[in-house]
């Protein structure tokens, strides 16, 4: 999947999708471009036009698809499988997202980013259940155990154990031996995507 710069989203909305404090965001919380920083006549600060509602619907779908580093047609695929799952689709479809063998492997802390976690399972440095799975859409169930390689990845164990990321509670994370388990399902208000699904759900369901 062809990536544009990381950040762009992150610029236009003034924060950065993953909380990372070293995001351009950070320092320039303004649209990139040349009419970034100047005031819309809208009123809003930063050039930040007033969005319709349309926008604002396409704007938290944006969001949802950069923050698990995905396709539009990988997202509509989740959503329509969210749709024929039982309970709310939102809740589904955040639950479906969050489980993917890379959403996994980022929030735990064994890697950065959710594109260097994407790398780590595309090289095939992370086992599942003590085998290489190297599909990032591979969907974790409860109880499986995530490890690095380390006969294979010496270098990526070892900026692993240095992260200081605090993962959510639905994951067991054991950083001296790299090993990730679910231990349950995630429930939505724990996930960290800062993301209004509602609007995601609403934007598909148009």
């Amino acid at each position: 999947m062809r990536q544009g710069p990381k950040h762009t989203l992150c610029r236009r909305l003034g924060s950065c999708i993953w909380g990372n404090p070293k995001c351009p965001s950070a320092k320039r919380p303004f649209p990139a471009g040349m009419h970034g920083n100047t005031k819309s006549k809208g009123g809003g600060k930063g050039g930040r036009t007033k969005l319709s509602t349309f926008a604002q619907l396409m704007l938290e779908k944006q969001k949802l698809r950069v923050h698990y580093s995905l396709s539009e047609h990988q997202l509509q695929y989740y959503f329509s499988k969210a749709k024929k799952a039982p309970g709310k689709t939102g809740e589904a479809l955040l639950r479906l997202l969050e489980t993917r063998l890379a959403s996994i492997v980022y929030r735990s802390g064994l890697a950065p980013s959710i594109f260097a976690a994407r790398q780590f399972v595309l090289h095939r440095h992370v086992l599942v259940n003590g085998k290489i799975v190297n599909r990032n859409s591979f969907q974790v169930k409860t109880n499986m155990v995530l490890t690095l390689d380390a006969q294979r990845s010496p270098a990526i164990v070892a900026a692993a154990q240095k992260t200081d990321v605090v993962p959510p509670p639905y994951l067991e994370v054991d950083k001296q031996n790299n090993k990730v388990v679910l231990s349950r399902e995630p429930i939505m208000e724990e996930i960290p995507a800062n993301v209004d699904i509602m609007k995601v759900v609403e934007f598909y369901a148009r």
